[in-house]
């Protein structure tokens, strides 16, 4: 996709389809994370004079990084997911115990790096939430787990990073295939349940939900052939289906859908690219790039492209209230969007453009193994 840039094995941004197997590694390691728009019954005008008020608010009850630190003691941790048997793919009872528990400790968390809450105004000056972050150490835990299996290790062994493809029709892969969608069904309670506790902050109702993921494999028919399809920061584009595509904290955000295909050629494009789309601008620089290198005791070994001011300098000029975040997700290390979304042409329809009025993130300092 164009905003592709390098991942491990697969890059962000990639699409690939198998014969009946999943790469464990093109999946990713945040299995699920995804995005998840709400439409509000509010509108710009009535919240603007209370922008920094909700800002505050949404930054104290929400926990963001790895911890649950903040107010929000309500989530869906009793979700029937718990007790679903894929969790018997776990081998070891012990390591069953502890992802489990970690997984409820960690459900409605949103996590650091690109994860974010923002509020937003449409078009129309209609009020959207929008979330941004996946299945957090779950997820990662599964990952590691089954490479772990996949090269003759056990269950909880760090392994390295390399590509393995697991079979379906094997006891491995379709254990790895259940655990990957149950990380699918919590990605997506935790990410609903936090847009829905914004939307109950600004003291508006939900009328529509976009939701997909962007890390995950779905098994589709194409061109009369079922393959598993991996799409690794890319969103499924169907004819119809809708889509949430984030920016940058300076930058707009948009609705989207794919496009019925009325040329051969359109949907010859869209069968190549397997109906994807992209799931947000892309990376032009690395973290360290942005931020810089620093010795445990503060001591500066490489500067940074981005300083704090220039963040701010940006983010104030688009009028938007910032909360958290650090140099690595500035504007700055960001494509613009509209030139990534140009770059897909015609396959998709943009329905709604989304201005940031408020974003909150992890500070730049939280500690999160578990973000992108």
């Amino acid at each position: 996709m164009a905003d592709g840039h390098l991942g491990y094995v697969m890059p962000i941004g990639g699409v690939a389809a198998y014969e009946n197997h999943v790469s464990v590694v093109g999946v990713g390691f945040d299995i699920a994370c995804g995005n998840a728009a709400i439409l509000t019954d509010l509108d710009r005008k009535r919240i603007t004079p209370h922008l920094r008020e909700l800002a505050d608010e949404i930054q104290d009850t929400l926990s963001f990084g790895v911890g649950r630190k903040n107010r929000a003691d309500d989530a869906p941790v009793n979700d029937p997911l718990f007790e679903d048997p894929a969790w018997d793919a776990i081998p070891d009872a012990d390591q069953k115990a502890y992802l489990r528990a970690k997984a409820r400790d960690q459900l409605g968390m949103v996590g650091s790096g690109n994860h974010y809450v923002d509020v937003f105004a449409d078009e129309q000056d209609r009020v959207w939430v929008g979330v941004h972050f996946g299945s957090r150490g779950f997820g990662f835990g599964v990952a590691h787990g089954f490479l772990a299996l996949s090269q003759n290790k056990s269950w909880g062994e760090r392994v390295p990073e390399k590509e393995v493809l697991l079979d379906l029709s094997t006891p491995t892969g379709d254990a790895y295939w259940q655990m990957m969608r149950l990380a699918g069904r919590y990605a997506h309670a935790g990410r609903e349940w936090v847009a829905r506790k914004v939307v109950s902050l600004l003291g508006g109702r939900e009328l529509d939900l976009v939701h997909n993921h962007h890390n995950f494999a779905w098994k589709e028919t194409h061109r009369g052939e079922e393959l598993v399809v991996v799409r690794k920061g890319a969103t499924p584009a169907f004819p119809g289906q809708r889509g949430f595509v984030g920016g940058s904290m300076g930058d707009n955000a948009v609705i989207i859908e794919g496009a019925t295909p009325r040329t051969d050629e359109l949907k010859e494009t869209q069968e190549a690219a397997m109906f994807s789309t992209v799931h947000g601008a892309g990376r032009v620089m690395s973290r360290t790039a942005a931020a810089g290198k620093r010795a445990k005791g503060g001591r500066v070994i490489k500067e940074g492209t981005v300083s704090p001011l220039m963040m701010q300098d940006w983010v104030k000029k688009k009028g938007v209230i910032l909360r958290g975040g650090g140099v690595d997700e500035s504007p700055h290390v960001y494509r613009r969007l509209e030139k990534v979304l140009d770059a897909q042409g015609s396959t998709i329809n943009i329905l709604h453009v989304l201005t940031p009025l408020v974003v909150v993130m992890a500070g730049a300092n939280e500690f999160d193994p578990y973000k992108d």
